[in-house]
């Protein structure tokens, strides 16, 4: 969650209980203390009025999940916040009269606290819930990192060993190319081999000729 949104609902929070104790001691005045009181109330609805416009331009700007959450609340902190308001109607009206008051104190009022009381109570589970889901996001997003760091470091190993493949290569093709080189060298060696040898064939058989010829021309002499 926000923690502007918190901010703001930390202060609602405070400002709606101050306002019902405070209507609670306004419909027990009379006379001037009851219409500086009531100012005081009129004063503190406009701040809790302000208070759900921020927390709605917060919750707007969030994830939609969570900002389906935080809408819920505030539909919650408005019909609180009605109540209130009805209650100062009623208490400026004037036409209450003591017996009606001591009755609308002791009815009216307590369904009102009841309801508040509800109404509080529902919010604390809606933001357990919220909180829960907020937690549940943060873990999520932190396996998201680690799982992106770690796809990080397998794409900069895959790289390395696709360079040393490479290399690997590159070298291979080098000694190919030397062993091919190597082999026409040995080509080429046979074959002066083999015509050398040819060729030491042939002065022996003339070497051969020439001394059966020095020996027959000496003995017919």
């Amino acid at each position: 969650m926000s923690e502007v949104f918190e901010g703001y609902e930390r202060q609602y929070c405070e400002l709606s209980a101050n306002l019902s104790r405070k209507c609670t001691a306004a419909g027990a005045l009379a006379g001037e203390q009851k219409k500086q009181k009531l100012s005081d109330i009129r004063a503190g609805l406009e701040d809790a009025e302000a208070l759900i416009r921020k927390m709605d331009l917060e919750a707007r700007g969030l994830q939609p999940n969570v900002k389906a959450v935080l809408l819920a609340k505030l539909r919650e902190y408005k019909s609180d916040l009605n109540n209130v308001k009805s209650e100062v109607k009623r208490i400026a009206s004037g036409n209450l009269n003591a017996a009606a008051r001591d009755e609308l104190l002791e009815s009216g009022m307590a369904d009102a606290l009841t309801a508040s009381a509800d109404q509080r109570s529902r919010l604390m589970t809606t933001t357990e819930r919220l909180n829960q889901s907020s937690g549940r996001i943060k873990d999520s997003r932190r396996t998201m990192i680690e799982t992106e760091e770690l796809g990080v470091s397998i794409l900069q190993d895959l790289h390395s060993q696709r360079q040393a493949l490479l290399h690997a290569n590159n070298t291979l093709h080098g000694v190919d190319d030397n062993i091919g080189k190597s082999k026409r060298i040995m080509t080429a060696m046979s074959r002066r081999m083999s015509r050398n040898k040819w060729i030491i064939g042939v002065i022996i058989v003339v070497l051969v000729i020439a001394i059966a010829l020095v020996l027959y021309f000496k003995l017919v002499k």
